[in-house]
């Protein structure tokens, strides 16, 4: 714990800005300490497509830092965010020397694994009032996003770049969530009412 208190430090990203840019070594484990971020990239055309948020509690880039790899994705900034970074030589040393550590990270893998798998079912297969219900929903993975709370601090525009879906577009979906009693639409943020009912929601 020591090492890892004097080896990694804390940056501040302005919202709209950079957290990491697709294409530049792999230097750091990123957790976000405070804010929203969000993992995208852009197709041929020049659309944008986000894979998922990661909210305050959070971390990411486990993957490249183990494949040694160049990002394949940029990291955004939805808000104002402060990000921990753990530098790469104490991230492999925590693996070779620390079991809970690695057990962690194997959860974390799994628990991406599975995400992404769902996200992919969601987007080929469910209409857009679904795909908001899970992409809340899965915010509350408790093994990823340990630090989040009942009351999510996102808006709606935020909740439609994370689900594929126009700002509007994800206002109605809310409404009908909100009508469905399994939240409650708080000034600046969400509240969840039923975590259950969101993971199980069909239109």
């Amino acid at each position: 714990m020591m090492r890892v208190e004097a080896d990694c430090f804390e940056q501040f990203v302005p919202k709209g800005g950079y957290v990491c840019r697709k294409g530049e070594l792999t230097e750091n484990w990123v957790g976000i300490i405070e804010g929203l971020v969000k993992i995208n990239n852009f197709s041929p055309e020049g659309k944008s497509v986000t894979f998922t948020g990661v909210p305050p509690g959070g971390w990411f880039g486990e993957g490249s830092l183990l494949k040694d790899e160049a990002r394949k994705y940029d990291v955004m900034a939805l808000r104002d965010t402060r990000v921990a970074r753990m530098p790469r030589a104490t991230f492999i040393w925590l693996l070779d020397a620390s079991l809970p550590f690695t057990r962690f990270l194997l959860m974390q893998l799994n628990e991406r694994l599975g995400q992404f798998i769902g996200q992919v079912e969601s987007d080929r297969t469910l209409d857009i009032d679904t795909r908001v219900a899970r992409c809340l929903a899965a915010m509350f993975n408790s093994h990823l996003y340990p630090g989040l709370e009942k009351v999510v601090q996102i808006s709606q525009e935020e909740i439609g770049y994370l689900s594929g879906a126009s700002r509007q577009r994800a206002n109605q979906a809310l409404q009908l969530l909100e009508k469905e009693g399994l939240l409650r639409l708080d000034y600046g943020g969400i509240r969840i009412l039923d975590l259950e009912g969101l993971r199980h929601f069909q239109a």
